[in-house]
């Protein structure tokens, strides 16, 4: 096993224990998941966690938000990911000038990630939490040196590859 696939079963090791607690849990499950992809912290990096996005008079709070990186909403353990999908379009879509290129979806269990220039409504992958180790790819702008990510759902890269086929 790699370093970096190692990493990342330590912080599947440490999910694991988590309940998935929303309120309680999701900063320490996103502060680990930074560091099993090599950053300091999740502030260091220079993450924000509980941003304020303004929608009018009205104010919400991203779960985090990275630079023009990522935009990670958190929900609890079991909760359907789908149902969420429309806060975290608001969120991004809010965010003008500097949206992130990411936005993820989380309930301790799941990573559902989009890019929402390329896919509006399908994520480009959906990666369980236990399956990190193997699929930790998908999130490689996480890692400081942001290596490509590689999808599983990537209908431009799908069609890309097919046409070279023809």
């Amino acid at each position: 096993m790699d370093q970096r696939a190692k990493a990342v079963a330590e912080f599947v090791l440490y999910a694991s224990k988590l309940k998935g607690d929303e309120k309680g849990e999701a900063q320490n499950f996103l502060d680990h998941l930074f560091k099993a992809f090599g950053q300091k912290s999740v502030v260091e990096a220079g993450g924000v966690l509980e941003e304020r996005i303004k929608k009018g008079k009205t104010t919400r709070f991203a779960d985090l938000v990275w630079k023009d990186v990522l935009l990670l909403e958190m929900k609890k353990r079991g909760e359907k990911l789908e149902a969420h999908y429309e806060q975290a379009l608001d969120y991004w879509i809010n965010k003008v000038p500097s949206r992130p290129r990411y936005v993820i979806l989380c309930n301790f269990d799941e990573f559902w990630i989009y890019d929402l220039n390329l896919q509006l409504h399908d994520p480009l992958d959906k990666v369980k939490v236990t399956e990190l180790p193997d699929r930790y790819s998908a999130l490689n702008f996480l890692f400081p040196e942001n290596p490509q990510p590689v999808f599983n759902n990537n209908r431009i890269e799908v069609t890309r590859a097919a046409a070279s086929h023809v």
